[in-house]
């Protein structure tokens, strides 16, 4: 899937565009209005920055509404309920205040996508992951299943574990899981992370493996029994 990232932040668009690609978006980073506007595309979402430093990023939300169906997901620290409404109104599909994490800002352009491209009576059933003999992951239902059975994780446990299962084996640093599960713009300990870590590995005992690498991060391997070692 295509997007169109207008964010002058740089910051901010470099973790955006990161997050974009690990999770297999094709994405083209803009910094102005101007620059939005005369991009040729095609693309299939725009994430679209309202404090761009040329023009005002309502206008531009108007502009590209005119003259295309496009989904429109509007991103800003403009947290005033005046914004939301009208650039709701001037046609975005949806909007996300800064700061954000990178999974919520995915989960939004997969909800507007579902939205725009309704599934038809005969497309098949989305069937849910499989991860070794025991773990299923049905990520349309947000939905965990052990041998069967589901698991009760809380939303971060089952952010963290639907992140790390993203590309069972590889190694995945602190900062990496900081910022797709929590927030892009994360400056706190990351304590909770080995909180979380170890509630897993003890719902899902003997079928994952969250192998702590010291002084890098984690690295999960599904169908092994589970390795509770500390880093």
């Amino acid at each position: 899937m295509r997007v169109l990232l207008v964010e002058d932040d740089e910051p901010v668009a470099e973790s955006l565009l990161r997050g974009l690609s690990r999770y297999g978006f094709d994405a083209e980073w803009v910094t102005t209005g101007g620059a939005a506007l005369g991009h040729e595309g095609p693309y299939d979402v725009v994430l679209l920055d309202l404090g761009l430093p040329d023009t005002d990023g309502l206008d531009v939300c108007r502009a590209l509404r005119g003259r295309s169906a496009v989904p429109i997901i509007v991103i800003s620290a403009r947290s005033d309920e005046t914004d939301r409404v009208v650039g709701l109104e001037l046609g975005a599909d949806d909007y996300v205040s800064k700061p954000f994490g990178v999974r919520e800002v995915i989960a939004r352009i997969r909800a507007v996508m579902r939205r725009v491209q309704p599934r038809t009576p005969s497309s098949p059933e989305s069937t849910p992951d499989r991860y070794g003999a025991r773990l299923t992951i049905d990520r349309r239902a947000a939905r965990v299943r052990l041998d069967g059975q589901e698991v009760a994780l809380a939303p971060k446990e089952y952010d963290l574990l639907a992140f790390l299962t993203e590309e069972p084996g590889a190694l995945m640093s602190r900062e990496q899981i900081m910022e797709a599960v929590w927030d892009a713009n994360w400056f706190g300990p990351t304590k909770t992370l080995d909180v979380h870590v170890a509630a897993l590995r003890r719902k899902l005992a003997g079928a994952i493996t969250i192998e702590a690498v010291r002084g890098v991060g984690f690295r999960l391997e599904a169908g092994k029994a589970a390795d509770d070692a500390a880093s």
